[in-house]
């Protein structure tokens, strides 16, 4: 809030009063589904200790296009329950709530980020003003400049880019960075546990193997990695050619297809760029010849 999301967003709030909100919704009501959030809190205003702040975030690692109306059940059953709960008196207000999409996944985020975008009605509509209007709030991790990540020393910065890595000098250069943090700032509680976790995870992705312990930002990487740094980094250099090689032919792709058939739909071009290079390879050969678009992804059996 403080860091990543429009300042004038955060201004105003106590967060010295964050509390933790059930993200179960269980509404008692026959016809309504269950949801449950991934998590909320509850931040008081300043001025007005009645008043609070409802923050809905949820955590994505897929893109997923109707994440806007997922946004709004989620609001609207937040605010039945509060509703529900403390039994406001007639003509009272409705405390606020804001959405954040936190997204990590290597494609950048491409879906909406408001229900308006979704709805096939022109705004001139005479229906328009009575359509949902919710939004949400998008941090698309991988989206944010290096440059900007790198100059900021922040646990909230330095997570960023420990889950968008560039090669394993980076990754020692993060650990030194989160060591030091940890330094200046003691009590942290269990922080340091949790990034010694995702520090853990973050090896165990690229097949490096670390201890079970809690004290992995007190430890020399350097020296723990030994020579496995250097198969690490012929991996990543692998890894990193072969994605671009994807991303050339999902291009190449797209460009036949436009020749062959017209113009390709942003839907397909989604699909094309989102593919491996394996499958992009034999949509590629069926290009060739397909007689129709649609049987390049689906050939007849």
């Amino acid at each position: 809030m403080r860091e990543f999301v429009p300042p004038e967003l955060a201004a105003g709030l106590n967060f010295r009063g964050l509390q933790r909100v059930n993200p179960k919704f269980y509404p008692n009501r026959g016809s309504a589904r269950r949801r449950e959030a991934d998590v909320i809190w509850r931040l008081p205003t300043r001025k007005d200790r009645g008043r609070y702040l409802y923050l809905l975030i949820e955590f994505q690692s897929i893109r997923d296009e109707w994440m806007a109306v997922r946004t709004q059940v989620y609001q609207g059953l937040l605010w039945q329950q509060v509703i529900d709960e403390q039994r406001p008196q007639a003509r009272a207000h409705l405390h606020p709530l804001l959405s954040i999409v936190l997204y990590n996944g290597e494609r950048r985020w491409e879906a909406a980020t408001e229900t308006g975008a979704l709805i096939e009605l022109s705004p001139d509509s005479s229906l328009w003003p009575w359509q949902p209007q919710v939004r949400y709030c998008l941090l698309d991790i991988g989206a944010f400049p290096r440059k900007e990540l790198v100059r900021r020393s922040s646990p909230v910065a330095l997570l960023f880019r420990l889950d968008h890595l560039n090669s394993p000098g980076e990754f020692t250069e993060v650990i030194e960075r989160l060591r030091g943090w940890f330094r200046k700032h003691k009590g942290c509680g269990r922080l340091p546990r949790l990034f010694a976790e995702l520090i853990r995870e973050a090896l165990d992705e690229r097949g490096v193997r670390l201890p079970n312990s809690d004290n992995l930002l007190e430890m020399n990487m350097k020296s723990m990695l030994g020579t496995r740094m250097k198969a690490w980094e012929k991996q990543w250099l692998a890894e990193g050619k072969s994605e671009g090689k994807a991303e050339g032919k999902a291009e190449d792709l797209i460009t036949l297809l436009a020749e062959r058939f017209g113009s390709v739909a942003p839907s397909w071009r989604k699909r094309i760029r989102g593919a491996k290079l394996s499958t992009l390879e034999r949509w590629f050969k069926r290009a060739i010849s397909a007689p129709d678009l649609p049987s390049v992804f689906n050939p007849p059996h």
